[in-house]
């Protein structure tokens, strides 16, 4: 078993690369389609703009290799960006078509009196349905955020946890082998360690 984190030159990836080897799996960047087949499972980490992101795995023909990847019914995580960039559609830059893997679009998150945007810091999360990436985990822990956008799930059915920053947003999300995370777990203790190692656990089924 080797995870592959996704390379694009933008995120947390050294942070994700040493919470993964931290808790004993080996991992390798992935920076190339051919980088594919020597992996079983993906991570998407990332931090910055929906569309910058997007129009850089299209040029570097990564956008179908994530497709081709989850289609074979592989274990996908995105984070943060990474988590955003599975929606159908993100807004921020213009609209931009993101991978279609969880139906969505991505939309900043609303305004409102006294709360600070971005949403930095610790908020907690309310588990909407169960998933085996959850095992050990209690519901209404506390997870570390950093965004201004928000995904917007189509369908409740793909939601896990939910947390609420002025309005009610998914932080966890599903759809098959594909799950995304807004919060950061690799900067989330604990809790979040036991979430990547679940992840690293996980052979793709619900």
């Amino acid at each position: 078993m080797k995870v592959g984190i996704l390379d694009i030159g933008i995120g947390n990836i050294g942070s994700v690369t040493n919470a993964i080897y931290s808790q004993g799996w080996d991992s390798m960047p992935v920076k190339a389609p051919d980088h594919f087949s020597s992996i079983t499972h993906l991570i998407i980490p990332g931090v910055g703009s929906f569309t910058y992101a997007m129009n850089k795995l299209r040029a570097l023909n990564l956008d179908a290799a994530i497709r081709n990847f989850a289609a074979q019914g592989r274990p996908i995580l995105g984070i943060c960006l990474g988590m955003q960039l599975l929606a159908d559609m993100g807004s921020e830059g213009g609209a931009t078509l993101g991978l279609g893997l969880v139906n969505g679009s991505v939309n900043p998150i609303k305004k409102t009196s006294g709360l600070r945007l971005p949403h930095i810091g610790w908020n907690d999360s309310l588990r909407v349905n169960d998933h085996p990436l959850l095992e050990g985990v209690k519901s209404h822990v506390d997870f570390y955020f950093v965004h201004s956008y928000c995904f917007n799930a189509t369908y409740r059915e793909n939601i896990i946890l939910e947390t609420e920053y002025g309005e009610h947003f998914p932080s966890m999300i599903v759809k098959e082998n594909v799950v995304g995370m807004q919060f950061h777990p690799e900067k989330s203790q604990r809790n979040g360690l036991r979430l990547l190692d679940n992840f690293c656990l996980w052979g793709g089924q619900c």
